[in-house]
């Protein structure tokens, strides 16, 4: 399991694909939020979903940077110097409270809502990376990290212009097309589904559902 971080920092609305299929305007700049430490669970940890809070909890695989060292006010070209490495992140966000709040921390925070790993890997070239996820063995994610809007480095510099990264924190960079909210018709997660979120170079991060 990836070490608690203290802070996750989430982006939303990052790849283009996702832009398109959500009918939403692309940002003009990073779109920031953020997910609370607690909830982070490893891999095969279930995805526990609370039914009295929430009826439609949605997948999305995110390519997750490590921070190494702290990191303020750096520039783009100099960015991608303080990431330790990379691993994969499922956003797991409860779309009801998310467009019901108004606001995504709620719907993104619930516990168990933030599988990382399975493993801390260098990588040379975070932009071109194959990501998938798979719900019971069937794709539902398929694109690759150059579709990104902001890239890695610009979402680092980007971020230690208004707060400090620390060592050890979590930067989710965005999740591409094929969530179950935006389906015909809306496909979401239910009690003894597997989630298995891969990115290309990183390996294969598998959670199982459970209804709580």
């Amino acid at each position: 399991m990836i070490e608690r971080p203290g802070k996750i920092v989430a982006i939303g609305l990052n790849y283009m694909d996702h832009v398109r299929e959500s009918g939403a305007e692309p940002p003009a700049k990073p779109l920031v939020f953020a997910k609370f430490p607690t909830a982070v669970i490893g891999p095969n940890e279930p995805i526990k979903i609370p039914r009295a809070v929430t009826q439609r909890v949605d997948w999305e695989v995110e390519l997750a940077a490590v921070i190494g060292e702290r990191v303020s006010r750096v520039s783009e070209d100099e960015a991608l110097k303080y990431v330790r490495g990379y691993t994969i992140g499922n956003d797991v966000s409860a779309r009801d409270l998310q467009f019901a709040d108004g606001q995504w921390v709620r719907a993104k925070s619930l516990d168990t809502f933030c599988p990382l790993g399975p493993e801390v890997v260098e990588l040379d070239d975070p932009q071109s990376l194959k990501l998938q996820t798979r719900v019971n063995g069937e794709t539902m994610q398929d694109s690759n990290t150059s579709e990104m809007i902001f890239g890695v480095a610009e979402l680092i510099s980007f971020c230690s212009h208004s707060f400090a990264l620390e060592p050890g924190d979590i930067v989710l960079t965005g999740t591409p097309w094929g969530c179950g909210e935006f389906m015909e018709p809306k496909r979401s997660l239910k009690d003894g589904d597997v989630v298995e979120c891969e990115i290309e170079g990183i390996g294969v991060l598998r959670n199982p559902v459970i209804e709580v």
